[in-house]
């Protein structure tokens, strides 16, 4: 007889799982606890809150910086490159992986999610999630009020225009915005 799965296996496995599972819940309060300790320090102590960003995140390159009012689902799932840059009321909602590159800004009121739901009222009532990694490249910003969903990627060199909901991949050296996000034009690289 095959093992039953955990809801932790099943999240990480990208089956639907419990979102109110216990074991789900308490990466979301250690997350919780860890957005708490980062927004409770000096905002000039530089060297304190890159202590919190690198307890909090998963793992974190050279000279991370983010600003008042992060949250975070876990935390751990989270990793960063060199120069990365979270504005004000940034939502990170990192169950499944969210993967950024180097040089990565995010604009004020940005929602990156890695979690979705059922479209059916059972699915809901059965309080299901379904957990799906999203990975951005290098020499990306990403404006104010910006929201990617679940399993997105981001190539190198993308700019997302203040506003837009990303909901497909975008690739390199692009310029894109809207609801859902359309492609305007290609961006030059000049590195």
């Amino acid at each position: 007889m095959a093992k039953e799965l955990t809801e932790l296996e099943k999240l990480d496995a990208g089956l639907p799982y419990d979102v109110n599972d216990p074991a789900v819940d308490a990466r979301k309060l250690h997350a919780v606890k860890g957005c708490q300790a980062l927004e409770a320090l000096d905002p000039t102590d530089r060297a304190g809150k890159e202590a919190a960003i690198r307890a909090l995140f998963g793992q974190v390159g050279r000279n991370p910086n983010v600003l008042n009012g992060f949250n975070c689902d876990n935390g751990s799932n989270i990793t960063v490159g060199d120069e990365f840059l979270a504005n004000y009321n940034v939502t990170i909602l990192d169950i499944a992986p969210v993967t950024m590159g180097d040089y990565v800004w995010i604009g004020p009121g940005t929602m990156i999610s890695t979690v979705n739901h059922p479209l059916t009222p059972k699915g809901r009532r059965q309080h299901l999630g379904i957990a799906k990694p999203v990975t951005i490249g290098n020499d990306v910003w990403l404006g104010g009020n910006v929201t990617v969903l679940p399993g997105v990627t981001i190539g190198n060199n993308v700019v997302v225009a203040a506003g837009a909901v990303v909901t497909k991949d975008i690739p390199d050296n692009t310029l894109v915005g809207g609801v859902p996000a359309k492609k305007i034009r290609d961006l030059e690289n000049d590195l």
